[in-house]
């Protein structure tokens, strides 16, 4: 697996290119905006396009999803479907939050736990997270030991529960019992901000520690 992190919107969200290297297959995981710049990325790795990955419909993470499936034919994968509402939303985001103008887009797979996808001869597992959105989806790559968690845990922090549907209690769960589960050794990129380990948030991170949460 190789991994392209290309920083979009001002909101600085992680918009990944992941790459499967036998292949040289590649999807792009959370086109939130400023494709001109991912897709020159995409260039510069010499990879073919597959599809797009989503983990939440949030604008910054899933603004520019229609139009790289439209300019590119490109299917979308995720989130799940409870992030629906938000998808609907799109365009209202995008004018919120003085962004250039975003469209609704229909996945051409909703996601749900226990799915898995696939990225050339990669295979993704699908973990069904919500908190931070209803339908929020995490993407582990269990070969590399590494997660795609967009909004749901950051390096020393955990994402925000003050939107429409989120569920502060559900969050903590979902990274409780349905990441920290696939073990400490794994790394994983947050929507915003650096990589960490899950075991690095199990003995430090203040919203989820053993010692604030408490486990084993």
């Amino acid at each position: 697996m190789k991994l392209r992190v290309v920083p979009v919107t001002p909101f600085q969200q992680n918009c990944s290119i992941l790459c499967c290297e036998r292949t040289g297959r590649a999807a792009i995981v959370d086109p939130g905006g400023d494709l001109d710049r991912v897709l020159a990325e995409v260039e510069r790795l010499q990879v073919t396009l597959e599809k797009v990955l989503i983990t939440h419909a949030h604008l910054d993470h899933a603004g520019a999803t229609a139009e790289l499936a439209r300019t590119h034919s490109l299917p979308i994968e995720g989130p799940h479907v409870d992030d629906l509402f938000w998808i609907e939303q799109m365009p209202a985001q995008a004018r919120m939050f003085g962004f250039p103008a975003s469209e609704r887009f229909t996945p051409d797979r909703w996601l749900q736990q226990g799915d898995q996808v696939t990225v050339g001869e990669l295979e993704l597992q699908v973990r069904h997270c919500p908190g931070h959105t209803p339908g929020h989806v995490v993407f582990f790559e269990p070969q590399s030991r590494f997660a795609f968690v967009g909004d749901v845990l950051f390096a020393g922090s955990i994402g925000r529960t003050d939107f429409p549907r989120g569920n502060h209690a559900q969050l903590i769960d979902s990274i409780r019992n349905n990441l920290f589960p696939l073990g400490d050794d794994v790394g994983f990129l947050p929507g915003h901000g650096p990589t960490s380990t899950f075991g690095a948030e199990r003995r430090s991170n203040p919203f989820v520690a053993d010692s604030v949460v408490g486990g084993a």
